[in-house]
């Protein structure tokens, strides 16, 4: 057993940009300012996409395209259960309802064929998830929005990096990511949102700083105008220079942080082959560069004679850390006793959530923490 205990996830944070959040907090100017403003666009520039604005958070992100579209009470918004709770919290909270529509039982992201039956004529939106560092099939999803004349933003929380087709996601319309610590690059806490939506974008930078009528920092003015007036009731969700600088860090390592995931994700696809109770996430086939956010893998519990989580206690019993992305969001306990008519509709969402564990992955790790964890993995299966 190893000696030391191995987390499921760890930023990997240079000397370098802990050089660079000192100056930011020497320089005086340590909310949102000209940091915040260099990292919107190398985000975006990294990307591909018309324009980025940095945020507190994805979930922000999310609370502010419902509130830019106007979505409320009467209106529907369609997305996966299997995703974390804050988007369908964002949407109870604006009055709307959530749609569920059901996943790939082996890559856990919705499609084109499970979105169209959940269509109704009080669609306004659809939010398919990138999942793990993987990239749901966009083509077919775009067209049926094109089609409906329905709004569509891409959940692309676990997939700075990742590309579809020869395109990092955030490329085309509108797309949502994170900068949450187990993320693959980090701010601390944080998000982006990216869109080739000029008006999109103006309503989002308005609405993220209290409804003020230009950006929180201006570089002409290197500051905010003093004459800058509310133009509608807006929030606080603005990102600091703090977490920007540290984001523009991270950027520039983005790249080789994946390599490294892909590297040590290979090796849990080699030594796992020999594991027949455990099946890790297919790899879709279509054409997609894999970030490697999570390497998520599915207990056969039937065959391994146990549940998911005295499996992972089993594991933690070991210094294995594991974690569980996600519990399907109709099964937490407000939304089973508030949507009882959920339970049991989604087959696939239901299978995977009661079996899904997410196994250590993160750059500083080595191929011989891989080989840790397979290992106690079969002692545990082998009990």
């Amino acid at each position: 057993m190893r000696e030391s205990f191995l987390p499921f996830s760890k930023p990997s944070i240079s000397e370098e940009e802990i050089d660079a959040v000192a100056q930011v907090l020497r320089s005086g100017w340590i909310t949102t300012g000209p940091k915040t403003s260099e990292f919107e666009e190398s985000f975006a520039r990294y990307c591909g996409a018309g324009a980025g604005v940095a945020l507190c958070s994805a979930t922000a992100g999310m609370h502010l395209l419902l509130k830019a579209l106007n979505i409320g009470p009467g209106d529907e918004v369609i997305t996966p259960s299997m995703t974390w709770v804050s988007t369908v919290n964002m949407i109870v909270l604006c009055g709307a309802t959530p749609v569920f529509a059901d996943i790939d039982r082996d890559n856990l992201m919705v499609t084109a064929e499970s979105i169209k039956p959940c269509i109704t004529e009080r669609t306004r939106l659809i939010v398919p998830v990138h999942f793990a560092g993987a990239a749901a099939d966009m083509d077919p999803i775009r067209q049926l929005c094109a089609e409906k004349s329905i709004a569509l933003v891409e959940d692309a929380a676990h997939a700075a990096g990742t590309e579809y087709k020869q395109q990092k996601i955030g490329a085309i319309g509108t797309t949502i990511f994170s900068f949450h610590p187990i993320k693959n690059i980090t701010t601390g806490e944080g998000g982006m949102f990216c869109s080739d939506d000029s008006v999109l974008l103006d309503t989002i930078r308005r609405l993220k700083f209290h409804g003020l009528g230009v950006d929180a920092y201006d570089r002409k003015s290197q500051g905010r105008s003093p004459q800058a007036e509310v133009l509608e009731p807006g929030y606080k969700y603005n990102l600091t220079d703090i977490a920007s600088v540290l984001g523009i860090g991270q950027l520039k390592r983005l790249d080789d942080f994946i390599a490294g995931r892909a590297e040590l994700a290979a090796r849990y696809h080699q030594l796992l082959a020999e594991v027949d109770e455990i099946m890790p996430l297919a790899v879709p086939d279509y054409d997609i560069r894999h970030a490697w956010h999570l390497f998520i893998v599915r207990l056969d519990t039937e065959r391994a004679g146990m549940s998911r989580n005295s499996f992972m206690e089993q594991l933690k019993a070991k210094n294995i850390g594991t974690g569980i992305h996600f519990l399907a969001a109709h099964t937490q306990k407000y939304y089973r006793e508030s949507r009882k008519d959920l339970l049991g509709t989604l087959p696939n969402t239901e299978w995977n959530s009661a079996r899904i564990c997410s196994l250590p992955l993160f750059p500083a790790m080595t191929v011989e923490d891989v080989e840790d964890v397979v290992q106690a993995v079969k002692e545990v299966l082998r009990k």
